[in-house]
């Protein structure tokens, strides 16, 4: 589980002094026996981890450190919701959560992450800051596509996605419905929402605007 490379630079770097202290654990200092630790993770998180995909979180982040000997067991257990955007109508997107991580750390003559369930650090290191194993969790928790459920995309902007998409070449007026297309069509059918006439005007949305100057192009 490797997304981040070369860990141990990473976290020397300027980008992470000060903003995972946190995240440090004592290993050496542990006594032998089980310890449980507690994170949270918001925006800030992932704002500094400089996540593409996550725009807000609400997180918890149970970790369970079994020190036995030379070895210590760490189990991590996040639960929460994390905020993407959708690709399909570009509106918020809230995420369940609910991701697990067990990884075996043990001290050695150099750094080695070889294996998704062995890492060895220098016996030089006293602490292991953890903020990289669990930013890998959620990451490889998070589905490569991120759409909305059936039904609950933003219906006005799905409409002016589907206007100004693209034909695909050599597809006839017979090619088959893909999924999106049939859900966008779903959406152009639905009535308005009762309120819409009576609703206070909202602050413009630079995704829209977008948007608005390929129809007006039109």
């Amino acid at each position: 589980m490797k997304i981040i490379p070369n860990f141990a630079q990473f976290f020397q770097s300027s980008l992470a002094v000060g903003k995972f202290t946190e995240f440090k654990l004592a290993l050496k200092s542990l006594p032998v026996g089980a310890h449980h630790f507690e994170f949270h993770l918001g925006k800030e998180f992932f704002v500094n981890m400089e996540s593409a995909d996550v725009h807000d979180a609400d997180l918890t982040v149970n970790l369970d450190v079994v020190h036995k000997n030379d070895a210590y067991d760490m189990t991590f257990a996040i639960t929460g919701t994390v905020t993407l955007i959708c690709d399909r109508c570009l509106d918020n997107l809230v995420m369940p959560m609910e991701a697990e991580y067990h990884v075996t750390v043990e001290y050695g003559d150099d750094y080695n992450d070889e294996t998704d369930d062995l890492l060895i650090i220098p016996q030089s290191d006293n602490y292991l800051n953890v903020a990289y194993m669990i930013y890998d969790t959620v990451a490889l928790a998070i589905p490569i596509k991120h759409v909305h459920p059936l039904g609950k995309c933003n219906r006005a902007m799905s409409a002016v996605l589907k206007k100004h998409r693209a034909t695909p070449a050599g597809a006839g007026p017979d090619a088959d419905m893909s999924l999106e297309e049939a859900l966008i069509d779903e959406m152009d059918g639905m009535e308005p929402d009762a309120d819409t006439d009576d609703a206070p005007e909202q602050p413009s949305d630079p995704r829209w605007d977008e948007l608005k100057k390929l129809k007006d192009n039109n």
